[in-house]
């Protein structure tokens, strides 16, 4: 197999897409779209997430220390496009954010989104700042699932991820858990 060199990129390193969940000043829910998440090893399991620039998501995380971490599915991918092609402090995505179904973490003061089957309640151990963006080693709190990813549940592994239907993100495109083009970044947000 012949190769050349290439820009760096993080082409064809499929992420899975996060909406994090934190309250802003007012006490109101705010979310963001994320997509650098992975997990960690520090005597428990816990979570690493990579923040890039500046976002109000990311202010109210430093301020509050906690947020939530709600996996994105096919029928959340709208939503999670427009949150993270929208500016933070635009209008437009404070009233989207505002009509999100959202309910109050179980453990942590953060913001669970009801339609999503996978939320992490995180809370910060450790900032660590880079050039243009920063490393969050957290702490997972809590985890919330749908019933049906739960150990008695009936559905094999494959069958239940085929069920819950996460989406991925790379070259600039969404897919399908099963690789079917979800479409460009910014075509689903047209449905929200």
């Amino acid at each position: 197999m012949s190769k050349s060199s290439v820009k760096p990129t993080n082409d064809f390193c499929p992420q899975t897409l996060f909406l994090y969940g934190t309250y802003d000043d007012e006490g109101k829910a705010d979310f963001g779209l994320f997509c650098w998440f992975s997990y960690i090893w520090d005597g428990e399991l816990g979570v690493m997430a990579c923040i890039g620039g500046e976002k109000l998501t990311k202010d109210s995380i430093h301020k509050r220390k906690v947020f939530s971490a709600n996996l994105v599915t096919e029928e959340l991918l709208p939503l999670a496009d427009f949150m993270g092609n929208t500016p933070g402090r635009s209008k437009e995505k404070m009233k989207v954010n505002a009509a999100v179904e959202a309910e109050e973490g179980r453990v942590l003061h953060v913001p669970i989104i009801k339609a999503s089957p996978v939320n992490y309640e995180l809370e910060v151990k450790q900032f660590i700042p880079l050039e243009d963006g920063e490393v969050l080693l957290c702490r997972i709190r809590n985890v919330l699932q749908s019933d049906l990813l739960s150990a008695g549940g009936q559905a094999n592994s494959t069958e239940k991820l085929r069920k819950i239907a996460p989406v991925h993100t790379t070259c600039n495109r969404y897919f399908s858990w099963s690789g079917v083009d979800l479409g460009a970044w910014g075509e689903p947000m047209a449905q929200v």
